[in-house]
């Protein structure tokens, strides 16, 4: 019997205006994109493939995604309606082949593997629903499993992710505290 397949989304859409620029654009200090790095962590954690999800100078930002058979990109031309628009279309983009998505952001750069393998552990089916959590704060990765797909479709709109969902629908809570702080880069690195 073969295992589930699971995707991950790397939501990478934003123009991030207090970062200064697009964080799809973004590198760690030693010249790594932190796209390809959400993409490698991914990958490395357990993912089949990836998604990520560009909008904001997608044109540039293509080029800093991985060169690799497993990776692919979803452009999100509605990018500036919020983050609403990301999250559907790197959804959608993952099909509905994958049992389920892991979604992450792309000013984690910090996220490490092993905080990717504990939120994406096997066995999981379609009904799955996970979310890691930073010291209780709740955070990313979330794990949605494809029963859960349409209902938060249906349900996203403007600059609203999938928290409320998360929420109503009892997502298990995942500790990572111990591994990772699970705060986002919302400044350039030095600023």
């Amino acid at each position: 019997m073969t295992s589930p397949i699971l995707s991950g989304l790397v939501l990478a859409a934003g123009a991030g205006s207090r970062f200064g620029g697009p964080k799809a654009l973004a590198r760690t200090a030693d010249g790594e994109p932190w796209v390809a790095r959400a993409v490698r962590v991914l990958l490395d954690g357990g993912c089949d493939r990836v998604v990520v999800a560009l909008g904001a100078r997608a044109d540039d930002a293509r080029g800093l995604v991985p060169d690799d058979a497993r990776v692919s990109v979803a452009v999100v031309d509605d990018w500036a309606s919020g983050v609403s628009a990301s999250l559907r279309a790197g959804l959608v983009a993952c099909g509905d082949e994958a049992e389920a998505v892991l979604v992450t952001l792309v000013d984690l750069p910090g996220l490490p593997v092993e905080v990717v393998r504990r939120v994406a552990r096997r066995p999981f089916d379609a009904g799955v629903l996970r979310q890691a959590v930073h010291g209780a704060r709740p955070g990313h990765p979330v794990l949605l499993g494809r029963s859960h797909r349409p209902a938060l479709l249906a349900r996203l709109d403007g600059d609203t992710g999938a928290r409320a969902y998360l929420a109503a629908h009892g997502a298990e809570a995942v500790e990572c505290g111990d591994l990772f702080d699970g705060e986002d880069a919302d400044r350039p690195p030095g600023g």
